[in-house]
């Protein structure tokens, strides 16, 4: 599943769309002692998961930064960051596979290209915790679901206490303040919280981190994702099973509805901006007809030439 056979593959595929919305949540269960590892970060900082057993709890956040649930997660995961740090544990950011490759950000074939993605997406996310750089045959990925943006709470233990199948700073923030507040409580080391583990799919995050993901990769991995999507000439039959999909399987569906929803808008919204380049105001292009008392209109960051 999601690349086994060929872990940095060069395409985004409808089978990996499927395989990632279908699969179950692999990797150490809550409970169990979690693998343990050895990497440096982008400071060339030695990092041994097991130094920490005894002495602090870790967060471990996967990701990519051609990941659109990456890039939706980020703020929250600073904000978490910025509210437990210095308080029992230690976050780490391990930078994996990419999840959309593309011509700008093709599938990593050496150390070189994986750091500098690496750096690339710290710089763009803000990412002030400690960002690991895993090696190209994703041996910490591999031993950790190798899903897209799981993470795993690791208690002093240095087991599970808590994960998710995509790194929702909500749920994580609660698991983290109950995973601290009990082991001061009880003065255990290894306590299982918030029920283990998390297995919703966001649908809530801004769309233009989505798009922006995406884009990071380059047109190629913006096409690949709209053709496993099969948007362009299925529709027709995908709404005919909607109303099945959607008793059988709502989380899922609603899931890729919303990451959908994201690409388009952000499509929208850079041709927008487009536009108003091309007319060279900052006002907004489709009410160019109208006097100049209509208020401006100006929506913020600009993506540059991309068109819809």
């Amino acid at each position: 599943m999601l690349g086994f056979s060929n872990y940095n593959y060069p395409r985004f595929s409808r089978d990996l769309l499927q395989e990632a919305g279908s699969a179950a949540f692999p990797g150490p269960e809550p409970g169990d002692e979690a693998p343990n590892f050895q990497s440096r970060t982008l400071e060339g900082e030695p990092v041994n998961l097991s130094d920490y057993r005894g002495k602090k709890n870790v967060l471990l956040v996967f990701g990519s930064a051609t990941c659109p649930m990456t890039a939706g997660s980020m703020k929250g995961i600073q904000r978490l960051y910025d509210q437990f740090r210095g308080n029992g544990i230690e976050f780490f950011f391990v930078y994996v596979r990419e999840a959309h490759p593309g011509e700008e950000i093709p599938a990593h074939s050496s150390m070189a290209d994986k750091v500098e993605a690496a750096t690339l997406l710290r710089t763009e996310e803000d990412i002030l915790m400690p960002v690991l750089v895993d090696d190209v045959r994703g041996s910490i990925h591999r031993k950790y679901s190798k899903l897209p943006n799981p993470a795993y709470l690791i208690d002093k233990s240095g087991r599970v206490a808590f994960r998710c199948r995509w790194a929702d700073s909500g749920a994580l923030g609660k698991a983290i303040a109950e995973l601290l507040a009990l082991q001061q409580e009880r003065g255990a080391d290894h306590i299982v919280v918030h029920g283990g583990q998390y297995l919703s799919m966001p649908i809530s995050y801004n769309a233009l981190c989505s798009y922006r993901a995406l884009e990071r990769g380059g047109r190629q991995a913006l096409a690949d994702f709209r053709e496993a999507l099969g948007l362009p000439g299925r529709i027709a039959r995908t709404t005919s099973r909607v109303a099945g999909s959607l008793l059988e399987h709502p989380g899922r569906v609603l899931a890729i509805v919303a990451l959908t929803t994201a690409v388009l808008t952000g499509g929208l919204y850079a041709g927008f901006e487009l536009r108003k380049r091309r007319l060279g105001s900052r006002r907004n292009p489709y009410r160019a007809y109208e006097k100049r008392e209509v208020k401006d209109t100006d929506t913020g960051t600009d993506y540059g030439a991309v068109g819809i």
